[in-house]
């Protein structure tokens, strides 16, 4: 156990979609990017106790990672590890878990926290090979099945990478493609305070696709022409052509059922303000949505509006 480190630890951030959701899971071009002021943390210490403990106060857990069933996500993280590296039995440590990104809100958490535990167990356990940005996005992934079901692969690479991402979701291998931002973007992140599951929003567009795929496959193709127009728009540094896609993406969305009163109003309330654009982020049914604002002046007008049309609370990300 001496070649094992002492105290470890780790971090993943949250992140935002920007253009895709949900059409990435269809084989269409996604864009995301990190908000790498929010973040999870995983900590992890040798324990007296003869066993490996998983301690989250955020979500009043205290458990043995030998009593947790096969499907619950944080023990699934640290088995991921111990799988691939493998060791039968788990070491004595314990993994204190925590986080600053909101659940349910499209940001992430749920992959920011597998990512946390998965590079600080393989840290401690002394495993570079398991500590690569694509070995721990590749070993999220398999915990975002949990929560999302049928995943497409967006959110563990980005909280794993950390850079904004052109994602394609295609066999045999995803296209990943970290890209350069020609001008820094700042974005105006507003939660609507509605929970939103990524499962049920995913498994709703399902249904409605198999149900009527004619009119969801143009949502779909849509929705990818744009995310291809705002790359282009990204690596030039049109801001105003980014903000104009983001509001046209955001109607597509509509269409597609995944926004919800809530969403729609912050989205109003950005573009009366002065957003360059605005949509939301994520699953939707909830979560947040994103606004692009120009500079300060119209970030603080911005802000204010999206308080007084309800929002539980709003950050500020600049991606560049």
């Amino acid at each position: 156990m001496n070649k094992f480190s002492a105290v470890t630890e780790a971090t993943a951030p949250g992140k935002i979609i920007l253009f895709g959701e949900h059409a990435v899971v269809y084989g269409r071009p996604a864009i995301a990017a990190p908000i790498s002021q929010l973040r999870a943390k995983a900590i992890i210490t040798y324990s007296s106790s003869n066993a490996c403990y998983i301690v989250a106060p955020d979500l009043n857990r205290h458990d043995r990672l030998q009593d947790l069933p096969p499907d619950d996500a944080l023990a699934l993280a640290a088995r991921q590890v111990l799988d691939a590296a493998h060791i039968a039995q788990p070491p004595d440590v314990t993994i204190y878990v925590s986080s600053q990104i909101p659940i349910a809100s499209g940001m992430g958490s749920g992959a920011a926290i597998a990512a946390a535990i998965i590079r600080a167990l393989a840290m401690h356990l002394n495993r570079p090979d398991l500590q690569t940005n694509e070995r721990v996005s590749a070993l999220t992934y398999e915990v975002e099945k949990i929560h999302h079901g049928t995943p497409s692969g967006i959110d563990n690479t980005v909280v794993a990478y950390e850079q904004p991402i052109w994602f394609v979701r295609q066999l045999p291998q995803n296209q990943i493609e970290p890209f350069t931002v020609a001008t820094p973007l700042r974005f105006v992140v507003a939660d609507t305070g509605v929970p939103s599951s990524t499962k049920i929003a995913v498994g709703d567009v399902r249904r409605q696709y198999e149900a009527q795929p004619a009119t969801f496959t143009e949502i779909f193709d849509a929705c990818g022409r744009i995310a291809q127009t705002a790359r282009l728009a990204i690596e030039t540094g049109n801001i105003t052509q980014i903000g104009q896609l983001m509001t046209e993406n955001h109607g597509w969305l509509q269409k597609m059922t995944v926004s919800s009163p809530e969403l729609d109003s912050l989205v109003e309330a950005a573009l009366a303000a002065g957003a360059l654009g605005a949509k939301l982020s994520g699953a939707g049914r909830g979560g947040n949505m994103i606004a692009l604002v120009a500079d300060e002046a119209m970030e603080t007008a911005v802000r204010t509006a999206l308080h007084h049309a309800g929002a539980r609370s709003t950050l500020t990300t600049i991606l560049q």
